[in-house]
């Protein structure tokens, strides 16, 4: 996996800070493969309940993980627990490394 534990660490406690301590973090993309290089970091969560529209929880994720990571591309698929699981979901949770 390359995101180093202080990285982990960030995206841990802002995940929490926004979405609560139930949310289940997983790393998915090129970034769990060690032998490549660069890329940017996906981010699959799992949340009991949305809480909120999925696209405003994006963007302010988004905005805060840029604010403690620096600027750097994210991408985040937000998915609440009961929902139905799409393709990349699944991709996301089966080749994923769960934070």
């Amino acid at each position: 996996m390359r995101l180093t534990p202080e990285q982990v660490a960030i995206i841990h406690e802002t995940v929490a800070e926004m979405l609560g301590q139930e949310a289940r973090v997983y790393l998915f993309g090129s970034r769990v493969d060690d032998r490549c290089r660069g890329g940017d970091i996906d981010l699959y969560i799992e949340l009991p309940v949305l809480a909120e529209r999925r696209s405003r929880l994006q963007v302010q994720l988004q905005r805060r993980l840029w604010e403690r990571l620096g600027p750097r591309r994210i991408d985040l698929l937000i998915r609440a627990r009961d929902e139905a699981l799409r393709p990349i979901h699944r991709d996301a949770l089966e080749q994923g490394v769960r934070l």
